[in-house]
């Protein structure tokens, strides 16, 4: 039961996944019905590439469960995912994806971040008062940007 939203509809999503491989799979599927059904689909196949990234480096690098947080605000998106691990990659230092590394297995995904995003970033999570600790990584990707 698809419609077409109306412009000023702000919506809000959260899904919880668990650590394990199929992780990244359900995440790119969930947004991906998310776009469709909210009118974004000239935004899912970026919104899935660069969910997909995210989540397999909480899958990889953390202990934990991982979050995955969509929310539109007027003609953007933003896309939030959040993991056990409090420590940061050098977002400063990113290197965008190189044609001569396509066959590289790691190492990428947050240069495709970077590539593809409106915009993006990132921040640890310490001491807070909910006792919830890890970091968010975020990307934004603007209406008919896409």
């Amino acid at each position: 039961m698809s419609h077409d939203p109306e412009p000023t509809d702000d919506w809000e999503y959260t899904l919880q996944v668990p650590s394990d491989p199929m992780a990244p799979c359900i995440a790119r599927r969930t947004l991906r019905t998310i776009f469709e059904e909210h009118g974004f689909l000239e935004l899912a196949d970026t919104a899935e590439l660069l969910t997909s990234e995210l989540v397999t480096n909480a899958y990889r690098y953390s202990d934990g469960p991982a979050s995955v947080r969509v929310k539109r605000e007027g003609d953007r998106v933003r896309v939030a995912v959040w993991d056990t691990n409090p420590r940061m990659p050098a977002l400063d230092r990113v290197a965008l994806p190189d044609a001569a590394d396509n066959g590289a297995e790691q190492g990428r995904g947050l240069g495709l971040v970077q590539w593809c995003a409106d915009s993006w970033g990132g921040f640890a999570l310490r001491d807070q008062p909910q006792g919830l600790v890890g970091k968010l990584i975020w990307f934004e990707l603007g209406a008919g940007a896409g």
